[in-house]
């Protein structure tokens, strides 16, 4: 990985407190609940702080590259294994939310790549390959391929990779949007004035332009790190993988100093966490 550690640990301790946010709220239909902290139990009757599959393959993702020195698809591939089968990269040794794709792809050991696979289970564990040096396109597309190998979720992985190395770079997000997200594409049809405005017209689902969208909007309509997984949770549906996706944005454009000190603090095993990030850098 490349030098930039303080800001990997912005991104991986954003998408993090995202997914921990809208874990008790996974699945509960928008306006029918309203997040304004972190609180525990919910849908998957987890205590406070709990972070879900985002966070855990995103951190094996971490882990594969500094082992590999280089993006590694079997070494991903068999560590996304190990976290299915064995509780690897978890909270308490156990995965207690897989979506059906990943599970299938892991399982077999091949990607999906059908239109009904478009899920978003490969975007929200994407971001660690922004911090790898050179990275390519093709490498981007092969990781998403793991699991999701339509090439629409692949299209959502490299776009959101490309955003988040601009945004390290300082280069602001409306025009990183313009720069990486093709005209003629389904994600750019839905990112609309229309969109941004309405949060009530947008999608939330698992699916993987909808996550994109809500992600990119609610970054877009907020100025802080706060009220962008805020509003990315109370979208409803796919609430952690929402606020994941957004939050790991979120994470680099404000900075650690940007995430709530009285969240972090309620955080599980943020030890772990360094672990795998430092142990990753070192």
């Amino acid at each position: 990985m490349n030098d930039n550690t303080n800001t990997l640990k912005s991104a991986i301790y954003g998408l993090a407190v995202g997914d921990a946010l809208g874990v008790p709220y996974e699945f509960k239909f928008r306006g029918a609940f309203e997040c304004t902290d972190m609180i525990g139990y919910g849908t998957h009757n987890q205590p406070e702080g709990t972070w879900s599959d985002d966070t855990s393959m995103a951190l094996a993702t971490c882990a594969s590259i500094k082992a590999c020195g280089r993006v590694d698809v079997d070494d991903i591939r068999d560590r996304f294994r190990r976290w299915l089968k064995e509780g690897a990269y978890t909270l308490f040794g156990e995965v207690f939310d897989c979506g059906n794709t990943c599970a299938a792809a892991i399982r077999s050991g091949r990607g999906c790549d059908d239109e009904w696979s478009n899920g978003n289970g490969s975007l929200m564990r994407i971001i660690p390959l922004a911090f790898v040096e050179g990275i390519t396109d093709a490498e981007i597309e092969a990781v998403s391929a793991i699991t999701h190998a339509h090439s629409l979720s692949k299209l959502a992985c490299v776009c959101y990779v490309r955003i988040a190395i601009d945004l390290v770079n300082g280069v602001p997000l409306a025009e990183s949007i313009k720069r990486h997200v093709p005209g003629n594409s389904k994600l750019s049809g839905a990112i609309g004035i229309e969109n941004v405005l309405r949060s009530d017209g947008m999608g939330s689902s698992g699916y993987v332009v909808d996550t994109f969208v809500a992600a990119m909007c609610c970054l877009l309509t907020t100025d802080n790190y706060r009220d962008c997984v805020l509003k990315a949770v109370n979208l409803g549906s796919d609430t952690d993988t929402t606020a994941a996706v957004a939050g790991g944005l979120a994470g680099i454009m404000y900075g650690l100093e940007g995430i709530p000190d009285e969240w972090l603090s309620k955080m599980k095993s943020m030890d772990m966490i360094d672990q795998e990030l430092f142990s990753s850098l070192q």
